[in-house]
């Protein structure tokens, strides 16, 4: 079986980077000559004559990425470990470095941005982890069906690959090859190492005095990743945004679930976990998915707390739906729909795009509504008619929950009746369970004896998929983790874990409150809402105290700084590539907006300072009132005027992403620009300038065509 190295030495020479396995002397090496970017193997043992500059020892090959002047290897400089998974070692990394692969001479003010985009992506909090040894980018379901002999990167779910296009040129030249060495390279495979982007929690730990490993896994998708209101719903492709696999794992009778052990040689083979004597390890998972509403709509920013909300028809969407469940039902088997919108106000219009998708896919839908004395919807199911599927689709069932107004008043207790209105479904789901015999009965390639398979999928929403979408979650799991300590004989039929082990129960609340907080800063850029309910098992009045809280800084976060955070998204997976972009200094990152529009915040706040100099500076005796109360009174009028501006025209205020821009973004600020060119005061002066920027633009493109010529 091939693995990723898990020692590897780069030597940066003038002409190249060298990687090679120390461990590994009779591996090729892998050579990135410079500045050009070509790769290829080299025979390690010739490296020693080799003229280098420095050597240094690293953890892994992130990947490497083409910006607008240089292309740039992106390596692991330090990896933390989390813990064990059946004896295979979890890291995560906290520390990466980024190596050009030319001296540049030439200052780019693109360039350092697209630069600083990037690092501020890969910084130490950013949660991505990975294994020599183990898929992470798949669930134990999944693995249990692969071939164990295939190089991990092309055992890797595609989804989960987080750093797969920037291993792109590594991949290409594994399968095609490159100068020289035309054929298929697998002796790269070693040097590709597969990261996913998440959550990633490992608890050795015990339960009514039998130990064993209980981890929480959470897998970004990679496709149409972004931040909170640039990226929602799906792309043409059935991507949805904000898409995470969420799998909780339960290890029985593994000893080596700790830190302690030796971790082995990269190319060792599977590794042996110390099981105890006479038991055999048992895997148990479960599987839950959440993903935004599967329509084309939007929230349209416009400095407002509540964004205006845009959707296409259902019938433009039918395409992408259509390939969007395809493809989980394909992965999962049948989908068990749980939509947690609101069904009134403003996200009412979400709810029913929603349930004329669903409806537009089952063959035969039918509909059942049920009320009681807080709402009139308290569910709302959509199925098929049939016995029997007639169709692909059939398989999905859509069920409306009105979380909100079920929950009201601080009655949290109530979303129990969700587990309650699908416990038939989830009897039917169940979980996947494997086992290991003792007395090294282990296969050679790894696989377990699977006892019994998951066959359907819960895939939760809200607005978000964050605060109400990780409540609901985690109800689920800890159902599924009753029903499995029931099987193994751990708990009476009936009873539950919270009861029998509170320091247990404890961990588990706070697992899945971190995976709440991870999930949620990763899309809105803040810790979720509602966790005081997962870590405590109550709402209270301080956790709602600090969800108002959440809600202002993500109010600021999503307005005022969300813009560059997308753009490091899109260029970091390829959804936007400098090499394709636009010629001419300082294109990119221009701010296009005319300048007085981007000097009216300031002048606000230049006349907020005067008018507390004016209320607040000392006077004379003898001074005369007026004058200071007319300044005063003009600069509040001056700062007035300034953020009604600034409020009524909040599109221009809004930072959006440079890189891709939104096409209701664009629409919206033109239709902005012509309504401000009407303005009694600046309207006259923006036209102007404008004019003066179009005559820019059109020199800079001149320029930018002489440099290519």
């Amino acid at each position: 079986m091939t693995l990723p190295f898990r020692d590897i030495n780069v030597q940066t020479a003038s002409d190249s980077y060298i990687f090679s396995s120390p461990s590994s002397p009779n591996a090729p090496a892998l050579t990135i000559d410079r500045p050009t970017g070509d790769i290829r193997l080299t025979d390690a043992s010739l490296l020693s004559q080799k003229r280098v500059s420095r050597v240094t020892s690293i953890s892994g090959i992130l990947g490497m990425i083409q910006l607008r002047l240089d292309k740039y290897i992106i390596i692991i400089t330090k990896a933390q470990p989390v813990g064990r998974l059946r004896g295979h070692m979890v890291y995560r990394i906290v520390s990466t470095d980024i190596l050009p692969l030319r001296e540049r001479q030439v200052h780019d003010p693109d360039e350092d941005r697209f630069l600083a985009l990037l690092k501020n992506f890969i910084k130490p909090s950013s949660p991505m982890y990975f294994s020599y040894s183990v898929d992470l980018t798949n669930s134990f379901q999944r693995q249990a069906t692969q071939d164990a002999s295939t190089p991990l990167w092309k055992r890797a779910d595609d989804r989960f690959f987080w750093n797969r296009f920037i291993s792109s040129d590594l991949i290409d030249f594994r399968n095609r090859g490159g100068r020289g060495q035309p054929s298929t390279q697998p002796g790269i495979d070693p040097y590709i190492l597969p990261v996913i982007f998440g959550m990633l929690e490992i608890h050795p730990t015990t339960f009514k005095g039998t130990p064993l490993t209980i981890a929480l896994i959470t897998r970004r998708s990679r496709h149409r990743a972004g931040t909170r209101y640039f990226t929602r719903g799906l792309d043409e492709e059935g991507h949805a945004a904000n898409y995470n696999e969420t799998e909780q794992v339960l290890v029985l009778n593994d000893s080596t679930a700790g830190f302690g052990g030796s971790t082995g040689s990269a190319n060792a083979g599977w590794q042996r976990s110390s099981v105890a004597e006479g038991k055999e390890m048992q895997i148990m998972s479960y599987v839950q998915t959440r993903g935004s509403v599967p329509a084309y709509w939007a929230e349209i920013n416009t400095l407002k707390y509540t964004p205006k909300i845009q959707i296409r028809t259902v019938e433009a969407a039918y395409p992408a739906a259509k390939a969007h469940f395809d493809e989980q039902i394909r992965i999962y088997g049948d989908n068990y729909l749980v939509n947690l919108v609101n069904q009134k106000g403003r996200e009412q219009r979400v709810k029913e795009a929603y349930e004329q998708v669903v409806q537009m896919l089952v063959s035969r839908p039918q509909e059942h509504v049920s009320a009681d004395q807080r709402t009139d919807e308290k569910f709302h199911t959509i199925e098929t008619s049939h016995d029997q599927p007639k169709s692909h689709f059939d398989r999905l069932h859509y069920i409306y929950f009105d979380f909100h107004a079920e929950t009201k008043g601080l009655q949290m207790h109530r979303a129990q009746l969700l587990i309650d209105r699908m416990r038939e479904a989830l009897v039917a789901q169940q979980y996947f369970r494997a086992a290991e015999m003792p007395g090294g009965s282990r296969p050679l390639d790894g696989r377990l004896e699977v006892r019994s398979l998951q066959t359907s999928v819960v895939r939760t929403n809200c607005m978000d998929c964050l605060d109400r979408t990780n409540v609901v979650q985690s109800m689920l799991a800890r159902w599924t983790l009753d029903r499995m300590f029931i099987d193994l004989g751990l708990l009476s039929r009936g009873s539950r874990f919270a009861d029998e082990d509170p320091a247990f129960e404890f961990m588990f609340r706070n697992m899945w409150a971190d995976n709440a907080d991870v999930v949620s800063k990763s899309y809105s850029g803040t810790g979720a809402m509602k966790t005081d309910l997962t870590r405590t098992g109550k709402r209270t009045k301080a956790g709602a105290l600090q969800d108002a809280n959440v809600a202002v800084t993500r109010y600021c976060k999503n307005n005022f700084l969300d813009g560059p955070r997308q753009d490091a998204f899109d260029l970091f997976l390829g959804a936007y590539q400098p090499s394709a972009g636009s010629i001419g200094t300082n294109l990119v990152f221009a701010d296009r907006r005319p300048v007085l529009i981007q000097a009216v915040p300031y002048v606000a706040a230049f006349g907020f300072f005067f008018v507390l100099m004016g209320l607040y500076s000392p006077r004379l005796p003898d001074a005369a009132v007026w004058p200071m109360r007319l300044w005063i009174l003009f600069w509040t009028a001056v700062t007035g005027w300034s953020l009604v501006f600034v409020l009524n025209n909040g599109m221009l205020y809004v930072n959006w992403p440079k890189l891709n821009p939104r096409p209701w973004a664009t629409e919206g600020y033109h239709e902005t620009i012509s309504r401000v060119r009407k303005d009694k005061i600046l309207g006259p002066l923006v036209a102007r300038h404008e004019r003066g920027l179009s005559v820019a633009r059109y020199i800079n493109a001149e320029e930018g065509k002489k440099r290519i010529e």
